[in-house]
């Protein structure tokens, strides 16, 4: 892949998923430092990552985290995101002791509903001018 994303932390999320859009503004609001960059799934630049890492865009459709060139996928991407909050949203890390049959399970059935529950954007989020360059 290009060498301007070596080395990069990258958050892919739904673009047209409020719940995922929603977490992405948590992640931008309550970050430790500013080291995550963001795209969606469905932007050209996402789908060569996806590409890149041999993931199914039909299998996985919420959240993708690339971190030190490996990818997590699921409940590992949504955990490891920890990492990089502040304050007690740290602690949600120590979930990844959890079974991933378990995690996933319940991921799943979250990613699942996702739409029914938070309801689906007609377009992918359109950062404002101060977080744009953390967009890909």
């Amino acid at each position: 892949m290009n060498n301007v994303l070596e080395n990069k932390t990258i958050l892919l999320f739904d673009g047209y998923c409020n719940l995922c859009q929603s977490s992405v503004q948590f992640v931008l609001k309550h970050e430790k430092k500013q080291v995550l960059v963001f795209t969606s799934l469905q932007s050209p630049i996402g789908k060569k990552i996806l590409n890149q890492y041999s993931i199914n865009p039909n299998e996985i459709d919420s959240l993708v985290l690339i971190k030190n060139n490996k990818a997590y996928i699921k409940s590992s991407a949504a955990l490891r995101l920890g990492y990089y909050l502040k304050g007690i949203y740290f602690l949600g890390v120590i979930l990844i002791i959890i079974p991933p049959m378990i995690r996933n399970f319940v991921y799943d059935y979250i990613a699942k509903n996702r739409y029914k529950w938070f309801g689906k954007s007609e377009s992918c989020m359109i950062p404002d001018e101060k977080i744009a360059n953390r967009f890909l």
